[in-house]
């Protein structure tokens, strides 16, 4: 190991741990306030308080001394000191190396300008997906694309679950079906990585499992995918074929959430959406 290195490290650590430290008031903390304080912020013991750790280990650890930190006294730092995510993944890095685990994902709130996208987006369908692939928004371009998904429920709304047992997706992906089920496998696999103490994966892979084959022969294979662009032919039992650019990005307030969007290829594709809305 680099020793040089691992000294800058700790140094960094600690100047950062102090920093923080210096920037909480005790009322911010829920402590109480007594007489005048010499100290900015709060003091090593009231951090140390906070986090569960002795005064001597935290002193050592602002100090920049080589010790080792667990994840578990990083996270209760992180929270003694109100990091916020960007804060919490530096700290690990400096501590660890690498970016802290995954905190279970829950369903992530979409904000006013999110839903503000999706209703420009007039020919474009597109909706916003949680870290679990819950379709949790969506615009109404994507409800004549997808089917009327108010009438849904969350279950249904499942990305996962919405390829293997939808007779109707199935008909509008066509020839195109076999390799969208193997990208969103590949996609939902890579992403249960990030979340090992969660329940709700295995129990979800367990339940599509059961109701579809084909799922279980891919989930075997354990291909892992990022999500990417990519061109899509729909066919649409009304409209017929129609085409787009499949965009997707992760809004900078809003991490856990991928806003996907069918971009109309050709002004053919356009019409026919816009006929369907008008219907």
């Amino acid at each position: 190991m680099d020793k040089t290195a691992e000294a800058v490290r700790n140094r960094e650590l600690a100047h950062f741990l102090r920093n923080r430290r210096e920037r909480i008031t005790p009322a911010e903390a829920g402590l109480p306030q007594a007489g005048r304080r010499r100290t900015p912020g709060l003091r090593r013991g009231e951090v140390a308080q906070l986090a569960g750790v002795s005064l001597e280990w935290y002193t050592f650890l602002e100090q920049g001394r080589p010790i080792q930190a667990s994840a578990e006294v990083l996270e209760s730092l992180a929270i003694a000191l109100r990091m916020d995510a960007a804060e919490r993944r530096h700290m690990f890095l400096l501590a660890h190396k690498q970016p802290p685990p995954e905190k279970p994902a829950a369903q992530s709130e979409v904000g006013s300008g999110v839903r503000l996208l999706l209703d420009e987006l007039a020919a474009s369908p597109a909706c916003a997906m949680d870290a679990r692939m819950n379709i949790v928004a969506w615009n109404a371009a994507m409800r004549v694309l997808y089917g009327d998904l108010d009438r849904t429920t969350e279950t249904e709304r499942n990305l996962l679950w919405h390829t293997f047992l939808s007779a109707d997706f199935r008909r509008l992906k066509g020839d195109e079906w076999d390799e969208h089920a193997r990208r969103t496998v590949a996609q939902f696999r890579a992403e249960m990585a990030r979340h090992p103490g969660d329940p709700w994966w295995s129990g979800h892979v367990a339940a599509v499992s059961e109701a579809s084959a084909e799922f279980r022969d891919l989930w075997e294979r354990h291909d892992v995918l990022d999500y990417s662009n990519a061109r899509k032919i729909m066919h649409h039992p009304v409209a017929g074929p129609l085409a787009f650019e499949y965009v997707a990005f992760q809004p900078l307030d809003a991490p856990d959430l991928q806003v996907g969007i069918h971009v109309p290829l050709d002004e053919e594709t356009k019409r026919k959406i816009r006929k369907l809305l008008a219907l």
